[in-house]
């Protein structure tokens, strides 16, 4: 059985969805996941990974653990009493969704130093580990639905600097392949899209999907920072600012991760574009 933590994620939902349609027993967790997120015949049960005294029964009878690195309540999170309870429960395997950040900005508190704890904690579980860690998502671009619906029209700093923006769907994929897979112990996959892809290249690929114009603007750092302070912490949105303007030689490397786990190069943004059209309609 597998137990996949923030089922209700862009990446969570994915991964429940394509182990149910492989015939595999899975318990999706995340705090608000109901009936109508998960497949027919899939366990649901709405947990807290702060509360893991209150997560050891949804670990109880697991052969393997996705877990992901506690999203926006990182911080008040233990991820060793997160490890400690899925051991408990009987899991010989965990698969952890990282990020990237852990090696390209490890000084940073929102995207280096979180997720080093929670690798650090699942290395020395003594459980049969892999760490998976992507860089920037390509559903990030739901930010922009708002407006393109509204106005076709969509705002963006750093329009012509590109960074390998990766498909949550081969996210999942590749979770699922660890999840059931042997050959992956110890390993660390650093998962990234197959080109570099600006802004102003995605509102393109966005204006294919569905068919009409979508007018471009370019943002000052300081305007994307004044939109972005309003749901994002203060030190995440810099740090996240210095990777979209200035990224590292290693936050634009094409990494061959997901081709050596899947057999097949991971898929451009405007396949993503293609499937979430609706959203921006």
């Amino acid at each position: 059985m597998f137990v996949v933590t923030g089922a209700t994620g862009n990446v969570g939902r994915a991964l429940v969805r394509i182990l149910a349609s492989a015939g595999e027993r899975v318990t999706a967790t995340s705090r608000g996941v109901s009936a109508a997120d998960v497949p027919d015949g899939v366990r649901h049960v709405p947990a807290d990974l702060a509360d893991a005294d209150g997560l050891r029964p949804l670990f109880d009878g697991a052969d393997a653990v996705f877990l992901q690195n506690g999203g926006a309540s990182a911080h008040l999170l233990d991820p060793r009493d997160l490890v400690d309870a899925a051991k408990a429960g009987g899991a010989g395997r965990i698969v952890l969704l990282s990020s990237q950040g852990v090696a390209t900005r490890p000084g940073s508190a929102s995207h280096g130093e979180i997720g080093l704890r929670f690798e650090d904690a699942v290395r020395e579980s003594g459980l049969e580990w892999t760490i998976l860690r992507p860089g920037g998502f390509a559903s990030n671009s739901l930010a922009w639905a708002e407006s393109v619906r509204a106005r076709r029209e969509l705002a963006a700093p750093f329009a012509d600097t590109g960074l390998p923006v990766i498909d949550p769907e081969d996210i999942a994929e590749v979770g699922a392949a660890v999840l059931r897979e042997d050959g992956h112990a110890g390993r660390v996959y650093e998962l990234t899209g197959p080109v570099l892809s600006t802004p102003r290249e995605r509102a393109a690929d966005l204006a294919d999907a569905l068919g009409e114009p979508i007018r471009f603007v370019a943002q000052t750092r300081d305007e994307a920072h004044a939109e972005m302070v309003r749901f994002m912490p203060e030190p995440v949105v810099e740090t996240t600012l210095d990777i979209l303007g200035a990224p590292t030689p290693a936050e634009q490397r094409i990494s061959p991760d997901v081709e050596r786990v899947l057999g097949r190069a991971p898929r451009p943004f405007a396949d993503w574009a293609a499937r979430n059209a609706a959203a921006f309609r």
